[in-house]
């Protein structure tokens, strides 16, 4: 009887060799796979910042619709801009401490104060919920900002009557914090998602001029 000496199997288990070298044709299928989950972790960040950027519209609407209306938060009803009070004056003439606290105080009641104060509290909330000119919003956004920070003035231990300040720190405060979630927002486009952003950066005069965007 002849026995019949079966060649050896070719397409078995082959341990991986020095250099990492791997049979390409048996992760072909799964390309498809991989880009599907690199697009979805793609998307995760494009929605956190799209939420942040409507928290932070929402901040700077809340704050010029109770200022306007008094709806009764931080501005009692009956004492609304429409209602012939000063959406200013309460918080400039109440500045206790810092290197601008006199000029605050001639500030304070200004027609003109509340009026820029108010647009820009109008104008941040309605850009950065929609999505568009954020890079402007930022700007707005920062320098109104940057002039609460001075009226507070964080680095005080005491007021100007030798009261607390009741300072929590000496920089950082909320404001602050603002201004960089305006300027990280602008930074990383986040009107796109959730926003009108794609639509604005397509309009000829946004296109022709980067810093519209």
């Amino acid at each position: 009887m002849t026995l019949h000496e079966h060649p050896r199997d070719r397409s078995g288990f082959r341990p991986p060799s020095a250099g990492g070298n791997r049979d390409t044709s048996t992760s072909a299928p799964e390309e498809p796979a991989r880009d599907a989950a690199d697009t979805s972790l793609r998307a995760v960040p494009a929605a956190l910042f799209a939420s942040l950027r409507l928290v932070t519209g929402f901040v700077f609407l809340w704050a010029f619709l109770d200022k306007t209306f008094g709806l009764g938060y931080s501005t009692a009803s009956g004492r609304g801009w429409v209602d012939g009070g000063s959406p200013a004056k309460g918080f400039l003439g109440s500045v206790a401490a810092g290197p601008m606290e006199s000029t605050f105080h001639d500030w304070a009641g200004a027609g003109w104060t509340d009026w820029l104060f108010m647009l820009g509290l109008l104008g941040v909330g309605l850009a950065v919920t929609a999505g568009v000119a954020l890079w402007p919003a930022a700007l707005a956004g920062t320098v109104l900002m940057a002039m609460m920070w001075l009226a507070e003035w964080p680095p005080a231990k005491h007021l100007s009557d030798g009261a607390p300040s009741m300072s929590s720190n000496p920089f950082a405060d909320y404001h602050l914090v603002y201004a960089l979630v305006l300027i990280v927002l602008a930074a990383v486009g986040a009107g796109a998602t959730w926003g009108l952003g794609r639509f604005w950066t397509r309009l000829p005069l946004v296109r022709d001029h980067v810093w519209l965007h």
